[in-house]
């Protein structure tokens, strides 16, 4: 039965990061507010996460993307803020009650990138030449490809990574495609890395709405903005990084394509030295999107990544024998 229509808010407050590119993001959304309730007032709730705090340390080793969210997610139990605008792929997987992921915007460009004064291809720096990413499913898929490279943390928002690669402190860095488009600042990509070169995070490229799940009136005016093809292709990788336990501290990889009408789904899990490389992939129907992530991620254990998981999370559900991993849900 479809919920009873709500009346048009008068007012909403959006919580948001107060760097440059999560400023763009809120601001597209109370755009896109502004276009479907012209007499809403929106604003935006400027935050400081201890994700944004924590510069000299890389994310798997204090707490990982979770430390994006959590300020953002007290506005709005406390009521300060109405709904939070997120990166998809700074949104814990494992998201629970009271919270819920209520929007899946239309995605852009999901792939890495190449930023760099000196090439335009990894292949063509020395060896020792030092990479920079925050990431370590990049670090260890630019280990696999290229291990005369060495690769080094990079934190800080855009303008920060970007101010280290021109000092010199770095010959390249590997940043999300996305962002510096949102930006901008699309000149300074010198290559688009492919998916076979750099398979890109589970919901890179896509802004997720998150709210507190009892707010129907939220859900039924936020449904506007969900992009339908964005929320199944999303939906699949982040099965597939649920499945294997959506861990900052493992090197994992998710992306879907839907194209004439099938979903594409490639995973990936990799050790952190790039040494080993797991992939697999699996296709069906749209509707499918939860079942074929848990098929990739059942792949992937079956060939090795539980193994790798059992080195990296001790402990963790996915790293059990067949049949005693994580409950699907």
């Amino acid at each position: 039965m479809q919920a009873k229509p709500v009346s048009p808010p008068s007012r909403l407050v959006i919580a948001t990061r107060a760097s440059r590119l999560a400023l763009w993001q809120a601001e597209h959304v109370r755009g896109r507010l502004a276009q479907l309730y012209p007499q809403c007032e929106v604003s935006l709730l400027e935050m400081t996460t201890r994700g944004d705090q924590i510069l000299d340390r890389t994310l798997s080793k204090v707490g990982g993307k979770g430390l994006f969210v959590k300020e953002l997610e007290t506005a709005l139990l406390d009521g300060r803020a109405d709904l939070a605008v997120h990166s998809l792929k700074d949104v814990p997987v494992d998201l629970t009650l009271p919270f819920a992921l209520t929007a899946v915007m239309q995605r852009e460009d999901p792939r890495d990138a190449l930023v760099s004064g000196q090439v335009d291809d990894l292949a063509k720096l020395p060896a020792g030449a030092v990479v920079g990413t925050s990431s370590l499913r990049r670090e260890a898929q630019i280990r696999a490809s290229y291990p005369h490279l060495e690769v080094k943390p990079l934190r800080g928002n855009l303008d920060t990574r970007l101010g280290k690669l021109d000092r010199g402190e770095y010959a390249a860095i590997i940043l999300a495609a996305a962002g510096l488009q949102r930006l901008g600042l699309a000149s300074r990509i010198r290559a688009y890395l492919s998916p076979e070169q750099s398979l890109p995070s589970a919901g890179q490229g896509a802004l997720g709405i998150e709210v507190m799940a009892e707010r129907a009136d939220l859900r039924q005016w936020l449904a506007p903005l969900e992009c339908a093809e964005s929320s199944l292709c999303t939906l699949a990788e982040r099965t597939v990084s649920a499945e294997l336990g959506g861990s900052c501290q493992v090197p994992l990889a998710a992306y879907a394509q839907l194209r004439d009408g099938v979903l594409n789904l490639r995973g990936l899990v990799a050790q952190p030295d790039g040494k080993t490389v797991i992939r697999a992939q699996a296709s069906g129907a749209p509707e499918q999107a939860q079942a074929l992530g848990r098929q990739v991620a059942a792949q992937l254990l079956d060939q090795g990544a539980r193994e790798i998981l059992a080195a990296l999370l001790p402990g963790h559900p996915a790293s059990s024998p067949p049949g005693q991993g994580p409950a699907a849900g």
